[in-house]
């Protein structure tokens, strides 16, 4: 069911696409299903066995809104003092790389599965010439699958073209919420609230955020054609797609955690939803751009919040930390080492208190609650049984509860 839903997702999101090429669309359902359909392809796929390839600590999240307003003014000095042409050229050719990487990547998946299955699986190593330590692993699938992206990433830095701008546009903003993760649901409020902050400033006090969106020539925001003349595209900027996409992708992997289907996520999903229909209506009412993380975050948060607080589930909501966190939690249990707790008990007490510590410091002290998060739940249990004598693994080899342990 979810296979079907994903594929669904996926067909109706490039039959929009092209619809404008053959029909009139109307910008804003445009702006609005586009967006909403690649935050929904991008949480789904972000849902597999290994964890996201990056995961973002609090500290990340922290230094995110500063990390780009000084990349944002960094553009707007450019775009004043340097040629637009000259360095629209040398964007053109980073996105040409990155493209290729983004829209091979989002098309790997539905190619897969029609080819070898050594083709998948048989990395090849390629390493630089001059320099060996730098080399590069990839299957003949990714090759394969680089091929159309190729051809494409030319056909859109010789013709710049909406249609070749919105896909690869598309291509970052689901490949972003597929391998980017946030660590925990207090990293994404962080990093909301920042760039909740961080959109209003650029948007409303500055001209940099506007001056920089339209001279910007790349795939950073996607185009809607209109029928005006004087505006002949509304735009939306990639972030206001990935960044709420990545936290409501961490409500789906929560909901997939416990095996409860989707209820959180799809919590989030309305919330996201109504957030940008809000950006639109007042976009429209005053005739001006508008920072949609001003209404993003605080109706994702809410809405998420709303939910959680009518369940009573605050606490391990608010605990959760997501597969990239367990496994670094994980790799440091060999660095934890004190006395086992011997077969007769006679050091218990200093057993125990070694445990909660070392739990405290692992984020894992909750799972002595009887909290139900299966995964943090099964650590916690791994690491109190690398503390117990042979004796007593044997005797509790069927307890699977820290509390009891």
């Amino acid at each position: 069911m979810k296979k079907n839903t994903e594929r669904l997702a996926n067909l109706a999101l490039t039959g929009l696409t092209l619809a404008p090429l053959v029909v009139k669309v109307d910008p804003n359902l445009n702006v609005i299903l586009t967006a909403c359909l690649a935050v929904y392809v991008g949480c789904y796929r972000s849902v597999k066995p290994t964890p996201p390839s990056e995961t973002m600590s609090n500290e990340h999240a922290m230094r995110f809104p500063f990390v780009g307003s000084a990349m944002l003014l960094s553009l707007f000095l450019l775009f004043k003092f340097l040629s637009k042409d000259l360095v629209n050229a040398v964007l053109t050719c980073y996105f040409f790389v990155l493209g290729i990487i983004a829209l091979s990547a989002t098309i790997l998946p539905a190619i897969k599965r029609f080819l070898p299955k050594n083709w998948n699986e048989d990395l090849i190593i390629w390493r630089f010439p001059y320099v060996r330590s730098l080399e590069i692993e990839f299957t003949r699938s990714q090759i394969v699958a680089a091929i159309p992206g190729t051809f494409f990433c030319a056909w859109y830095a010789s013709q710049k073209h909406w249609l070749a701008n919105n896909i690869l546009g598309l291509s970052f903003c689901i490949q972003g919420i597929e391998m980017l993760s946030l660590g925990s649901f207090k990293t994404g409020a962080i990093l909301l609230a920042g760039l909740f902050v961080y959109d209003i400033f650029w948007v409303f006090f500055t001209p940099v955020m506007v001056s920089v969106a339209k001279s910007f020539d790349a795939p950073i925001k996607l185009l809607f054609p209109t029928a005006d003349s004087a505006r002949p595209f509304s735009m939306l900027g990639l972030g206001d797609i990935v960044i709420p996409g990545i936290f409501v992708a961490l409500a789906l992997r929560f909901d997939v955690s416990r095996g409860k289907g989707s209820q959180y996520f799809k919590s989030a999903f309305l919330g996201y939803t109504v957030g940008l229909v809000l950006t639109i209506v007042v976009m429209n009412w005053f005739q001006a751009a508008q920072p949609a993380l001003l209404y993003i975050v605080p109706a994702v948060i809410g809405f998420l919040a709303a939910h959680c607080i009518w369940n009573g589930e605050v606490k391990p909501f608010v605990i959760y930390f997501t597969t990239c966190y367990q496994h670094e939690i994980m790799a440091n249990v060999e660095k934890q080492r004190f006395e086992c707790l011997d077969s007769i008990g006679s050091n218990f007490l200093s057993w125990r208190l070694d445990i909660k510590l070392c739990l405290r410091g692992m984020g894992l002290e909750y799972t002595l609650e009887d909290i139900n998060i299966e995964e943090a739940v099964a650590n916690a249990v791994f690491f109190i049984r690398q503390h117990i004598c042979i004796d007593l693994k044997n005797e509790f080899i069927h307890i699977d509860r820290p509390s009891v342990l």
